[in-house]
């Protein structure tokens, strides 16, 4: 079972499980060593601005008023828990294996080429997918943001076609949403010249979103009535969305479905991982920017979401929908604050871009690994003669990203983007597993501690989650892998570099 040093390691089973060598990776990483600069506090102020986008904002009524009711913070506790396992075993890849591709990397070192494959194809729901569900998040409070000035985007122009408005709106079918296109497409151009946010730049958006958080929790907790959280556990039935699609509601069965679909408010947390080249001590670092930055981002989701739910009521969101809950909380219920709706929907759009930005760029990083290695085509690593970025690549996804955004409903692209980063996450927790037997001598700079233990529960954790979510989300989830497969099969497998080289 151990790999021999500086070599790659086959099967009889047509290669399909051979793995990269981490030691041929290892000196191809410190040919071009980063500067150590990043401390426990940059690393946890790293991961609050990669976690606090739009999962918070929007997603956080999706649950309240299909899954959970007001149980949504026992939920956001459940994928609090269940990231700091997956959390844990991801600094420890990244101690090891701090190189471009993430999940990706540690898979094909770990449990060979088609295990990489697979994980490679699925974070393309994660970072594609979850571009293309803040997108559309981005195009409701973008609505707002017109309204204050006397302008507005007609629903049909603003929806996807399997929504239908209710309100003033009731009756109007979606026909596409061009906000989601526009916004995707201005960020993906950005990419393409290869402009990159100041470091002062993102740390305002980190501290505006974080200010936005605590003042909501502040102004609306003396706006908050004690009826809404009665019951606190809605007793278990079902609930059916208006695209027919029914869900458990309440009792247990809700509380998980709840954690599936808030999960994707933790989404970014890995973004630390990926710093351990450049962590002063990424021993004792690495630990602490990641579950520094984990609970202190659910202790503020915890509280934002028991101060929503406690200020409108379940029937609020489900009548009103989920086009910019927050601020329709805010401006229905919290008297004398219209100042702090507009503001918050103003700041929010803000960083909806950065974290739309930060997706797209981690979908042409990995997808960049993958071309490298041969398995998809060299089109997603061919650089701009100018500007030296993946630009073909940035606009192969553009086109991806703008049909979910155009013409997909968000509650559907969020729980795609929901359970491919948890199965993502239980291939890295085996990952970490398997090589501690497999790999033994390998310089760790942070060891998981209690493996198995830690491993095998973020196992259990995310499966319960993706459990949660229901057989619609597991059909989305096979079905997309399918296709992952035959693509491999047809493609990647013969193109592979290690095929090329055995």
């Amino acid at each position: 079972m151990s790999e021999t040093p500086g070599t790659a390691r086959a099967t009889s089973s047509g290669s399909l499980f051979r793995t990269k060598s981490i030691d041929n990776l290892t000196v191809e990483s410190g040919s071009a060593p980063l500067k150590r600069t990043l401390g426990p506090l940059s690393l946890v102020a790293l991961g609050i601005g990669a976690i606090i986008g739009a999962g918070l904002f929007v997603r956080t009524a999706a649950a309240i008023a299909e899954r959970s009711g007001p149980s949504v913070t026992l939920a956001f506790m459940l994928a609090g828990v269940g990231c700091a396992f997956a959390g844990l075993c991801y600094a420890e890849f990244a101690s090891m294996i701090p190189i471009a591709g993430s999940a990706y990397t540690y898979s094909y070192t770990t449990m060979g080429e088609l295990v990489a494959w697979i994980i490679g194809w699925d974070l393309v729901l994660e970072y594609a997918v979850g571009a293309a569900t803040v997108s559309i998040a981005w195009s409701q409070y973008f609505n707002k943001v017109l309204e204050y000035v006397g302008l507005h985007v007609p629903y049909q122009w603003s929806h996807s076609p399997f929504e239908v408005g209710m309100g003033s709106n009731a009756g109007v079918h979606g026909i596409m949403n061009v906000p989601a296109v526009a916004i995707l497409l201005l960020l993906s151009a950005l990419l393409i010249r290869g402009t990159q946010q100041s470091a002062i730049v993102n740390s305002l958006i980190v501290v505006t979103k974080v200010a936005i958080v605590i003042l909501v929790i502040v102004i609306g907790w003396g706006f908050m009535n004690p009826a809404n959280h009665t019951p606190y556990i809605p007793a278990a039935t079902t609930f059916t969305t208006s695209q027919g699609v029914t869900h458990p509601y309440g009792g247990i069965m809700g509380i998980l479905g709840a954690a599936g679909v808030v999960f994707f408010a933790y989404i970014g947390f890995d973004a630390v991982s990926t710093a351990a080249q450049e962590a002063k001590n990424p021993k004792r670092d690495m630990p602490i920017g990641i579950l520094g930055s984990l609970v202190i981002c659910t202790i503020l989701y915890v509280a934002f979401s028991h101060v929503l739910s406690g200020v409108a009521t379940v029937q609020d969101f489900r009548t009103a929908g989920k086009e910019a809950s927050v601020v329709y909380a805010i401006t229905k219920y919290m008297t004398g604050y219209a100042w702090l709706a507009k503001f918050v929907t103003v700041a929010i759009l803000a960083g909806f871009s950065s974290v739309i930005l930060v997706m797209l760029y981690g979908q042409s990083r990995v997808f960049y690994s993958m071309s490298q290695d041969g398995l998809v085509p060299k089109v997603f690593s061919e650089p701009h003669p100018k500007f030296r970025t993946p630009w073909k690549s940035n606009m192969l996804f553009f086109v991806f990203t703008a049909l979910f955004g155009a013409f997909i409903p968000e509650d559907i692209v969020g729980e795609m983007t929901s359970i491919g980063t948890l199965f993502a996450f239980i291939l890295v927790c085996a990952g970490v597993w398997i090589l501690r037997r497999r790999r033994p001598d390998l310089v760790r700079a942070f060891r998981v501690p209690l493996l198995p233990v830690v491993a095998i529960l973020g196992i259990v954790v995310c499966g319960a989650m993706i459990y949660g979510l229901g057989w619609t989300n597991w059909l989305r989830l096979i079905i997309w892998l399918a296709i992952g497969l035959i693509f491999y099969f047809a493609y990647g497998r013969s193109h592979s570099r290690l095929a090329t080289k055995s």
